[in-house]
């Protein structure tokens, strides 16, 4: 098991090359006007993968959270780089966090993170057909990757280090979608998504 980087600073800074910080000046159709922040990332999105070992099992991954300074067990995801696919930035993904490929993807939502302030969503694929191949990540270390029964998903919640609404979502979704009880709106993934001024 890995050990907890040591924090050797930490310090407020400006937005980022990950996001930047919109003021909108709104009035609602009753008149009211209010000031809103939302953080704008300025990116086509993110993967998130759920991939499927065989007709029981999952893998997921263990790997160091910046933002709640603990290493999590959850699903390979990452950032669409431009001008690449949504499948295309899944099975990259899942080669370099998990060292696997698929043969098979499917596209099951989008999801956002936190509508009320950011603009970011995440699309959901789920890869089947799984083949051994890695290719470098950016990551500092060493993923490490664990099997787990789809049928006991529930219990990775009373687990204290998987929280992440995301994976435990895909999850979910994934599980359904398996045994038939749930079939997504569209089959096919957007090109990209735009963020706007909705």
């Amino acid at each position: 098991m890995s050990t907890l980087p040591k924090i050797h600073a930490v310090k407020r800074t400006k937005p980022s090359h990950l996001f930047n910080i919109e003021q909108l000046s709104l009035e609602f159709s009753n008149g009211e006007k209010r000031q809103y922040e939302r953080l704008v990332t300025g990116d086509v999105g993110a993967v998130i993968v759920v991939p499927v070992i065989d007709a029981d099992n999952i893998l997921l991954i263990r790997e160091y959270a910046a933002g709640i300074h603990a290493y999590e067990v959850g699903l390979p995801k990452g950032g669409l780089e431009p001008g690449e696919s949504i499948f295309d930035a899944a099975n990259r993904e899942l080669k370099e966090e998990a060292g696997f490929g698929a043969a098979k993807l499917d596209y099951l939502t989008s999801l956002s993170l936190a509508p009320g302030y950011m603009t970011h969503h995440t699309h959901i694929v789920l890869a089947r057909d799984l083949y051994p191949q890695s290719l470098p990540g950016d990551e500092p270390e060493e993923i490490e990757t664990l099997q787990w029964p789809l049928a006991d998903i529930g219990n990775l919640v009373n687990r204290s280090d998987c929280s992440e609404g995301r994976s435990l979502a895909a999850l979910y979704l994934a599980r359904d979608f398996l045994e038939g009880r749930w079939q997504p709106a569209a089959s096919t993934p957007p090109d990209t998504y735009k963020n706007n001024e909705k």
